[in-house]
């Protein structure tokens, strides 16, 4: 399954070249997407992807509950968070756009959200993109700017229209102008570290079939 992943994110040249759109969500998305934050529903993947991650990287990934695959590359670090037909799809929209905004509240802005479909001979290929980088605050001791956890890029994968996975990972800046960054295992416990869910959030699954 892994080397399929693999495959779709290095795609051969597609048929019908696309560009990156601009991604902006409707009035009624955010309304949606508001009322499934006020829900808690994020508490339902939070802490269970948190555990797959961990599980991965000790080696017992893939047994049970939901996927996760280790990004391991020169000069960056990531995650694939493989999608779960137990989530929905309306879900793992609203738990991706969730994912951003917690990134977001560790001193950073989004610098880009963009979208492109591209169709390849056997299949057609859609990539939401939110690209993140740290706000420009100086570490009051060492007069540096404080980069966190590098730059961070969160992509959503749809293959044919149907969610495949999120995909997170993070780049560190390797430059004097900057503190050393943060490990990749202390942005995903900064970022998915929750609380379990509630009878009441797991109820209400069905609730957000779509986005």
């Amino acid at each position: 399954m892994f080397s399929f992943i693999n495959q779709l994110l290095r795609s051969s040249l597609p048929v019908a070249p696309a560009t990156w759109q601009p991604v902006t969500l409707t009035l009624a998305q955010h309304q949606r997407h508001t009322r499934w934050v006020a829900d808690e529903m994020y508490r339902n993947w939070l802490g269970p992807y948190f555990k797959a991650y961990h599980l991965q990287k000790g080696g017992a990934g893939g047994v049970r509950g939901l996927r996760v695959d280790l990004i391991r590359e020169p000069g960056r670090q990531g995650a694939l968070l493989h999608y779960d037909a137990s989530i929905n799809p309306g879900n793992f929209r609203h738990f991706f756009e969730l994912v951003g905004e917690r990134i977001m509240a560790l001193g950073y802005h989004r610098a880009s959200f963009d979208s492109r479909t591209q169709t390849h001979e056997h299949h057609r290929e859609t990539v939401l993109k939110q690209f993140f980088k740290p706000d420009p605050l100086d570490c009051p001791y060492s007069g540096q700017c404080n980069q966190r956890f590098g730059l961070i890029t969160l992509d959503l994968l749809h293959v044919n229209g149907q969610p495949v996975l999120i995909r997170l990972v993070s780049n560190p800046l390797e430059a004097a102008e900057f503190t050393a960054a943060a490990s990749f295992d202390s942005l995903l416990q900064a970022v998915f570290d929750a609380p379990p869910p509630t009878p009441a959030t797991q109820a209400k699954i069905d609730n957000y079939r779509n986005f």
